[in-house]
């Protein structure tokens, strides 16, 4: 790989916090593959959002629609769908399973209390015989030091969020 085509990341970046963040971002991913909510609902600061905008300069908290712009009250009852039995369009069953990249920490400097990281993905959703992919990149905005971060706010940008998109089901 030709790292002179990388911008470089913070200079004042520990790697003890890089690896933490790193970790942070993999197991929040993995607590979505395995459909344990509770868990990925407790990784949220109390103010914590999850957003997914129509494009990716779009403004925060601006009046444009968003696929998705939930709080963590909305993320509980997002939840308490998913284990609804009523909640028909989740039968037959739907799973989800992501393949990141390696996330890149965008800032981290010693004593900060956010850190922000980027990560590209892979999302493949499955249900009955269909079987959707998509591409996208999340922002982690994660507040702590390791062993305690929380996430303010997961932002998940679909490369193509200006196109006629498939029924999400699950959350990326």
């Amino acid at each position: 790989m030709n790292t002179a085509l990388m911008p470089p990341e913070p200079a004042a970046l520990q790697p003890a916090l890089h690896s933490a963040l790193s970790a942070f971002v993999y197991h929040e991913a993995m607590l979505l593959d395995t459909q344990r909510y509770d868990d990925w609902l407790s990784l949220y600061a109390p103010d914590g959002l999850y957003w997914m905008p129509l494009s990716a300069d779009q403004p925060m908290r601006d009046e444009s629609p968003s696929l998705l712009y939930e709080d963590l009250l909305l993320l509980r009852l997002r939840v308490e769908r998913y284990r609804n039995p009523r909640a028909h369009s989740l039968h037959p069953a739907v799973r989800g399973l992501r393949i990141l990249q390696a996330p890149r920490v965008e800032d981290g400097e010693p004593g900060a209390t956010v850190h922000h990281t980027r990560t590209n993905f892979l999302y493949v959703e499955t249900q009955g015989d269909a079987q959707r992919m998509l591409a996208a990149t999340a922002y982690h905005a994660v507040e702590g030091r390791p062993g305690a971060f929380k996430l303010r706010m997961k932002k998940v940008v679909l490369l193509n969020a200006d196109a006629s998109l498939p029924a999400i089901q699950l959350l990326m």
